[in-house]
Order: structure tokens, then C-alpha cells, then sequence
């Protein structure tokens, strides 16, 4: 149960960084204006509330941990997004974040 609300948490926080940075960059760069900029300004903010709510304890873990999960989620995001299509070397790169998320988080300690 607490593997299924971490991966759940790391999922939310995933789409509150990504899609907020994502909404900044369609304020700034695509000239969308200052209301996108704002609603990722408050996205990227719930993101920092999210993951407080994983789990273990440890803000070093969960933030690296949390690497992996951006990475992977950054691609899919910009799959569903863009138009942007990996090639196989994004999607190993991601696999073995993915695979760091998983021994980083869920690998058995005697604490």
C-alpha cells in the first residue's frame, strides 16, 4: 500500500513540475502571456506541497528519487504535448531513471 501512494504521489508531482515549467514556457517563450505564466507559477508550487506528502521521511531521498521520475515524465509529457518522439536511447535513459527511482525508494533497509 505505501509503494501504490508513493508511486501515486511521484505521479502528481510529476504533473504539477512538468506541467507547470510546461505552462511557463508557453507564457514566455510562446507568448501566451502572464495568466499562463501564473497558473504554472501556482502549479509548480503544489508540486513542493506534494511531495511532502510521500511516505519516507527524507527530503534527500524523495527529491532524488524524484529525479528519475522528472525525467520519464518530462518525455511523456512532451509526447503527449509537443509531438515529441523518443528515440530508443530517451527511452533507455528513462528506463534506467525509472530503475533508480525504484532501488533509491523501494529497496529494503534494516532502519
Amino acid at each position: 500500500m505505501l509503494v501504490a501512494r508513493s508511486v501515486l504521489l511521484f505521479a502528481l508531482a510529476a504533473l504539477f513540475e512538468i506541467g507547470g515549467a510546461w505552462l511557463v514556457w508557453q507564457g514566455v517563450r510562446e507568448h501566451r502571456g502572464w495568466l499562463w505564466i501564473g497558473a504554472g507559477v501556482l502549479a509548480l508550487g503544489v508540486y513542493g506541497f506534494v511531495a511532502t506528502f510521500q511516505p519516507d521521511a527524507h527530503f534527500g531521498r524523495i527529491l532524488a528519487a524524484y529525479g528519475g521520475v522528472f525525467v520519464a515524465g518530462s518525455l511523456i509529457w512532451a509526447m503527449a504535448m509537443d509531438g515529441f518522439r523518443p528515440d530508443r536511447w530517451d527511452v533507455v535513459g528513462a528506463l534506467v531513471c525509472l530503475a533508480g527511482v525504484a532501488v533509491i525508494m523501494y529497496a529494503p533497509r534494516g532502519n
